[in-house]
């Protein structure tokens, strides 16, 4: 029955567009209201392709961050430019939009596990389990799933893997970029740290502007670009490479 169709990952789209809506609903006045998003460079989303698209992002709290990014997302798609006035965008969400989290995190209570099935690809991080950092192989199913995902739609992905500023871009974002050749979408935010708990979950303080801007498209070369500059180039488009320290 098409009420029960399912994409690629199992999800039942018909409960995803009502977890979407839902957390759309619950979580808008966070944004505007409670505290301010202000937004620009959101009229790029609209010229994007159907798939294959990756954003990449600083972060600061686990939630927060994304789900801001999917009312921007759905705003613009709406023809909201730099605004997310007016909710009525949520009633009808992009689908196919994904989000790169850490499996113990998006398994960590009731409340990931709803957030999951909005549309996150978990996967389980080589170099930190439980507050602790570890060493272990990349598992290549994680892998299999974010390239699944940019085949059927857009992924939004935090690439420092940590909600620490200034940490390094982890290499497997720009090995994922080399093998797909995704369009590449940086977006830099400010004020979820100082206006949530690290979760994202709890609010810290009102009356807080929070900051989102999409740049550009990065230029890639994908066969000639090496990891390394790959690498130095997301750090610079989302404004985490070491060099803003110093400016």
């Amino acid at each position: 029955m098409r009420l029960f169709k399912r994409n690629s990952f199992g999800h039942i789209l018909f409960l995803k567009r009502w977890v979407i809506r839902l957390v759309g609903i619950l979580s808008y006045r966070r944004f505007r209201g409670i505290n301010n998003l202000k937004i620009s460079g959101s009229e790029i989303i609209k010229t994007l392709p159907e798939n294959n698209v990756l954003f990449v992002s600083n972060h600061q709290t686990y939630f927060a961050d994304a789900t801001a990014m999917y009312h921007v997302i759905n705003a613009s798609l709406k023809g909201r430019e730099n605004s997310i006035k007016n909710i009525g965008y949520i009633w009808w969400p992009k689908l196919n939009l994904y989000f790169v989290a850490a499996k113990e995190t998006m398994k960590a209570g009731l409340l990931p596990k709803i957030l999951a099935y909005a549309g996150s690809v978990s996967i389980e991080r080589s170099w930190r389990s439980q507050g602790k950092d570890v060493k272990r192989n990349v598992q290549s199913k994680d892998i299999d799933s974010v390239e699944k995902a940019l085949r059927e739609g857009w992924v939004i992905t935090f690439p420092q893997g940590t909600t620490t500023p200034w940490k390094p871009i982890r290499k497997g974002t720009a090995h994922l970029i080399k093998k797909n050749k995704p369009i590449v979408v940086p977006v830099v935010i400010d004020g979820f740290r100082r206006s949530f708990d690290k979760k994202g979950l709890f609010l810290k303080k009102k009356g807080v502007d929070q900051l989102m801007r999409f740049k550009k498209p990065m230029k890639i070369d994908y066969e000639n670009d090496s990891i390394d500059q790959i690498v130095k180039n997301i750090g610079v488009a989302i404004e985490q490479d070491h060099s803003f320290l110093i400016n």
